[in-house]
């Protein structure tokens, strides 16, 4: 099936998901969870086999700045569909399906120097795996953190607004964030291992600083849930912190990419 076959038909089926959360959001139709699934299982078909088509190459995989996002969104959308089957995380789908489909436009749009990696390199691969997935847990966390940010401030205004009555109670959106947050960690730092093991030259391979902010982003989610444990921080306080430790794993990956690939014209 061709590449745009594949884009056009991933990015009707995001636009018809995106369009039914937001009808059941304003309270036009009732949620269900079946047809939300097979929506998300149709999109994330056609989203993989593009994947497959345009990351995926002879003898390796391009983990370039677009093609890593159009990666990394499949991986969002897979873990949210599949966290929308046991939490009430459905409200993230207005958020996460139209990311996926401006990945899906920008890998088509935009052509940059590629950034391969060999399949027979099994340990950066693993790298690059808990990598990615742990970006994925923590742009998750960013949405989450976002509307809890805003659910908080809307009830200690006592503010009944649409947002408010479509969100969990404040407890269950507390307890979601801190769940993927704990997750998050866990990878996070299996991916620091893994590339202190297998990535033989940081300087070399310009990782250095990626290495830092990924470091720096750790410290922030650990003293998040230290704060957590030791002082009870929660609501507006704990999503200060996850979207600070968002923001600085996201220079480690997006910015670093973005200016040696989009700057500086610099493969690898």
């Amino acid at each position: 099936m061709g590449t745009l076959i594949l884009a056009v038909t991933s990015l009707f089926l995001y636009s018809v998901g995106t369009a039914l959360q937001a009808l059941h959001f304003r309270g036009r139709v009732e949620s269900n969870l079946a047809i939300t699934t097979l929506i998300g299982l149709l999109a994330l078909t056609s989203h993989g086999l593009l994947i497959a088509q345009t990351v995926h190459h002879d003898g390796g995989f391009d983990f370039s700045f677009f093609k890593s996002s159009v990666l990394i969104s499949w991986l969002i959308a897979f873990l949210l569909l599949g966290l929308n089957l046991k939490k009430p995380v459905q409200n993230l789908f207005l958020g996460v399906y139209p990311l996926a489909g401006l990945t899906i436009v920008m890998v088509l749009i935009v052509h940059g120097p590629s950034r391969l990696v060999s399949d027979q390199s099994y340990g950066m691969l693993s790298h690059i795996a808990l990598s990615v997935t742990a970006y994925s847990l923590f742009t998750l966390a960013a949405i989450q953190a976002v509307l809890l940010y805003f659910q908080n401030r809307q009830l200690k205004h006592n503010y009944n607004s649409l947002l408010v009555r479509n969100l969990p109670p404040l407890q269950t959106m507390e307890s979601l964030l801190f769940e993927m947050v704990w997750a998050g960690v866990v990878l996070l730092i299996l991916a620091i291992i893994t590339g202190a093991l297998f990535v033989e030259d940081l300087f070399a391979q310009n990782l250095a600083h990626k290495t830092l902010f990924s470091i720096l982003s750790l410290m922030v989610f650990v003293a998040l849930l230290v704060g957590r444990y030791t002082k009870g921080w929660r609501g507006i306080t704990a999503s200060r912190w996850t979207l600070a430790g968002c923001a600085l794993l996201m220079l480690a990956f997006y910015g670093s990419k973005f200016v040696l690939e989009l700057i500086f014209q610099r493969g690898g």
